[in-house]
């Protein structure tokens, strides 16, 4: 599994992406605004990215990959719902003993290093 500084270091670079998209092509340079436009990028980015290649580009940064529990990839059913979940931040905030988010646990996923 993925060490949690690398997990946390991958989500900010993803929303520091998100957030500079945002700003420059849906919120009419208004930083309010894109911050509520970023969760929204994040959505889509995590959802096409997780579910082709199997990493956002913060994750492929920090050498990180999302598998199903088995070790093959996710479905588009199951990367839908993790990505939701961590959108919420609250699911993406609550470990296990093992350090999996509970958007991980749910959608039956895990971060391992590449």
């Amino acid at each position: 599994m993925a060490p949690i500084g690398r997990r946390f270091g991958a989500l900010f670079v993803d929303w520091a992406l998100c957030l500079l998209i945002a700003y420059g092509l849906l919120a009419g340079r208004d930083w309010q605004a894109a911050g509520n436009w970023a969760l929204g990028v994040l959505l889509v980015l995590s959802v096409l990215t997780v579910g082709t290649v199997g990493f956002t580009p913060g994750k492929r940064l920090f050498r990180l990959r999302v598998v199903a529990e088995n070790g093959d990839r996710l479905g588009l059913g199951r990367v839908l719902i993790r990505s939701v979940l961590l959108c919420l931040a609250i699911p993406a905030l609550i470990w296990d003993r093992d350090g999996r988010g509970l958007h991980d646990r749910l959608s039956r996923s895990v971060q391992v290093r590449i």
